[in-house]
């Protein structure tokens, strides 16, 4: 069960989530998966927490600085900075991003909290170890006495994790205006000339202007807006779908991008003169991914092979071993070729691949299942044996 201290941040996460330039799950992953092995309550847990997560935090924003790099433009006019600067003081003020956010916070956050919280289909089949789609079937008053049975002050505790975390989203949207508006305001001033800038504050010094002002960033989380958008995604992700064939038949055409296990002697050392670094290294580099491929092709067959014989535990229990050497090769791959995302795959190559990967968990679930059967065998046996 996820503490109620990880759903309160997970919910402040998700509310503030629009607003992200990048996304920086990794740090969380790390604090969840930690969680069994270390005291999260001690000071030395949550140092080193906060130190991987701004070790994180600085790789992105090094990320963000290198692909958005400012350093070669050209210095701002001061006069025109003022004006920019005069534009974000009326779209940005103060507790603007606040509003936005009330606009998601009211539905989003409730909606979220109900799902994470204990009168949910899935947190009560958690809990039960009832199927959800049973549980599904019950009415919402009968899943809240079932939630209350467990928890009987959830609605207290649901009130009191809204109380703490809608305090803490509003310190940091705080935060986050006055830099927003800082590199809005430069974005403005190189953007809008000195005239335009000042057309536009003369607008938004209007009674209607004032208005807009007001509710412009608001009026992007809208209701209405949210669900419009949410309902064209469905028609963008079919025309994908439908020009798959397609962009297969253009991908087809394309000549495969070569791996350092296809260079020749010649390739490596061209090569390790471009680098300049010793050809014996890439060599090794080069021997150690070709046999990492007849890993993975060999893993592939003996997977295969074993789901044809689940009689033979010594080689269910090889497939399975070399299944899994053969993902880590293959997850290897898949990392620097594009040749491996499975979008790219035809519908044969991407039958024969799952096929096997099921042949592979078969096997696996073979090898588990004859473990047990030979460890229940030896334990009956011993257990006769007269005691020495």
């Amino acid at each position: 069960m996820m503490s109620k201290f990880k759903t309160m941040l997970l919910a402040g996460t998700f509310a503030l989530a629009p607003l992200a330039a990048t996304a920086q799950e990794a740090p969380v992953a790390e604090v969840v998966a930690d969680d069994a092995q270390a005291d999260v309550n001690s000071e030395d847990f949550a140092i080193d927490t906060k130190a991987k997560m701004q070790k994180d935090m600085d790789a992105a924003i090094a990320l963000v600085e290198k692909m958005f790099d400012t350093s070669s433009l050209p210095p701002i006019e001061p006069a025109r900075l003022t004006l920019a600067q005069q534009t974000m003081g009326a779209l940005i003020p103060a507790g603007s991003l606040e509003k936005m956010i009330d606009n998601l916070y009211g539905k989003m956050f409730k909606t979220i909290m109900a799902e994470l919280g204990g009168q949910s289909d899935l947190m009560l089949s958690i809990k039960t170890g009832v199927e959800s789609d049973k549980i599904a079937t019950l009415d919402e008053a009968t899943k809240n006495k079932i939630a209350d049975m467990f928890d009987p002050h959830r609605q207290e505790r649901e009130d009191q994790i809204t109380r703490v975390i809608k305090p803490l989203i509003s310190e940091a949207l705080t935060d986050l205006e006055r830099p927003m508006r800082d590199g809005m305001a430069k974005a403005y001033a190189r953007k809008f000339s000195a005239a335009q800038l000042t057309d536009l504050n003369s607008f938004l010094a209007t009674s209607t202007g004032r208005l807009y002002a007001s509710e412009w960033m608001a009026l992007q989380a809208d209701p209405e807006v949210m669900v419009a958008v949410m309902k064209a995604l469905p028609p963008m992700v079919t025309k994908f779908m439908d020009r798959g064939p397609q962009i297969e038949k253009e991908m087809k055409e394309l000549p495969k991008e070569k791996q350092l296990s296809d260079f020749s002697d010649k390739e490596l050392a061209s090569l390790a003169k471009l680098m300049k670094v010793d050809v014996k290294v890439l060599k090794e580099q080069r021997d150690m991914s070709k046999t990492d491929v007849m890993e993975a092709t060999d893993a592939a067959d003996a997977a295969a092979d074993a789901s044809y014989d689940g009689s033979a535990a010594d080689a269910a229990a090889d497939a399975a071993d070399a299944a899994a050497d053969a993902a880590a090769a293959a997850t290897d791959y898949a990392s620097e070729d594009p040749a491996y995302d499975r979008s790219n795959w035809s519908a044969a190559d991407l039958k024969r691949v799952e096929d096997l990967e099921a042949a592979s968990a078969a096997a696996a679930t073979a090898y588990l299942e004859a473990e047990a059967e030979a460890a229940n065998k030896a334990r009956k046996r011993l257990d006769k044996a007269p005691s020495e």
